[in-house]
């Protein structure tokens, strides 16, 4: 999640632990602690890719803040041991375990158990996702002025947990709906995602990895029988095959789990992560590769491409979709449409 939802996160477990001993500083600690993870975007690993899957990397392993939350808890209690070693223990492993945990429920990817496995990702909740965080901004603002504010604080945790398991159901019931279908295209095995729109639980995309095309489909857990929109982007299985071939392009696979868009443009091997953004305004791309004069490909330290830019009425056909206003919308282009009508 963002870091605004993971400080809000620790602030309103480290005040629900310790604010009636420590008062308002064990918000604005527990804060503090909840960011703490998130400091590794400060390093420098050598090459866009490996920023890239680097972060949420051994800072989010739970072999990593097992014992930084024992030792801090610790040294926090030789400091200030009218709070007990137990609550301390608590309050540190309670915040420093809950944020991996969080980023775990996103898309992006986290290491949760590093140096070993995969990155782990479920894609069940926006990175930003206003109804998860409000709650928590609200006990957080009403502990400030009114310490120690416990049932703020444990309501605001219920209703943002309570959040995450709505989340969850609607993946489910989105991935149900989808499911027939795919079925019946003979893609019931064939990798697929399913993720929410941003900053939404009631619009969901589901993306679906063919052999030689990917496929993406706009839809809600609501939408009952409602025919789906599917929209269809070419793979080249080739391009692919070369991107393996190259160290940080596997790194890139190994990473997104092969949910990836690769392309040739001006003699440059580009990898995009189309998992995250929508079709057009994805925002990691990587060079990988160079084409020299006689067609031989090279390695090259990655670098990542401008994010592009979004149309100017997105938010107004992401909206007019989310509302019902309208009945499709084209990630392609991302414009909504009225039913019956059909992406280009």
């Amino acid at each position: 999640m963002d870091s605004v939802t993971q400080a809000a996160l620790g602030a309103c477990i480290g005040g629900a632990i310790a604010s009636r001993t420590l008062g308002r500083a064990a918000i604005i600690g527990g804060a503090a602690l909840g960011t703490l993870p998130d400091l590794d975007v400060v390093l420098d690993y050598g090459s866009a890719v490996a920023n890239f899957t680097q972060h949420r990397g051994f800072s989010h392993s739970l072999f990593i803040l097992v014992p930084l939350g024992v030792a801090l808890a610790l040294a926090l209690h030789r400091w200030k041991p009218q709070l007990s070693l137990r609550r301390w223990l608590a309050f540190t492993l309670l915040i420093l375990v809950t944020h991996p945990l969080l980023d775990t429920l996103t898309t992006y990817g986290t290491q949760l158990f590093w140096p070993l496995g995969s990155p782990l990702g479920s894609n069940s909740i926006f990175i930003i996702d206003p109804l998860y965080t409000l709650p928590l901004l609200f006990a957080i603002l009403y502990g400030l002025l009114r310490p120690p504010a416990h049932r703020a604080l444990y309501a605001s945790l219920a209703l943002s947990s309570a959040y995450l398991l709505w989340a969850l159901g609607a993946q489910a019931l989105v991935d149900s709906r989808v499911e027939d279908q795919l079925a019946d295209r003979g893609l019931a095995e064939a990798p697929r995602m399913v993720q929410p729109m941003p900053f939404t639980t009631l619009l969901w995309r589901v993306t679906v990895l063919d052999t030689d095309e990917r496929l993406e489909i706009v839809t809600g857990p609501f939408e009952g029988d409602r025919p789906l929109t599917v929209e269809r982007f070419p793979r080249d299985p080739a391009l692919i095959d070369r991107l393996a071939s190259f160290a940080e392009g596997q790194r890139l696979i190994w990473f997104t789990d092969g949910f990836l868009d690769v392309r040739v443009r001006e003699n440059r091997l580009l990898a995009t992560d189309i998992r995250l953004g929508v079709p057009g305004a994805h925002p990691f791309t990587f060079v990988i590769a160079r084409q020299d004069p006689d067609g031989h490909w090279s390695a090259t330290a990655s670098t990542r491409e401008p994010r592009p830019a979004m149309r100017n009425d997105a938010l107004r056909a992401f909206w007019s979709r989310l509302s019902g206003e309208a009945q499709v919308l084209c990630m392609a282009s991302f414009e909504a449409l009225p039913a019956g009508e059909t992406c280009s």
